[in-house]
């Protein structure tokens, strides 16, 4: 059965950014999210920053939460618009501000 957009959303609330401690999702990293008709998740995603040094941790934290519902994965990784603060949700900042952050 392929995956639906939603099952990749849902799925990837299990990749943990690990500098911040909140999921990709609600960090507001996921810019767009599809599923060919080959059941491959097409991400296009950003980093909290284009220098960032887990982008490989990221790419294999995604990898095993998709890997259930999709048959492969492809990242683009895309750096405009690029990120800032306003992109999280407002359940991520409401973690940001349990983890001590000023959000």
């Amino acid at each position: 059965m392929a995956a639906t957009v939603d099952d990749v959303t849902e799925a990837m609330k299990d990749v943990v950014d690990p500098e911040l401690g909140i999921n990709v999702v609600d960090l507001g990293l996921i810019y767009d999210v599809m599923v060919d008709d080959n059941n491959i998740a097409v991400l296009n995603m950003t980093l909290t920053s284009a220098a960032c040094p887990l982008q490989d941790v990221i790419e294999d934290q995604t990898r095993q939460a998709l890997a259930p519902h999709t048959t492969d994965v492809k990242i683009n990784w895309v750096w405009m618009p690029p990120w800032g603060p306003d992109k999280i949700s407002d359940d991520g900042r409401e973690q940001l501000r349990a983890l001590g952050f000023t959000v």
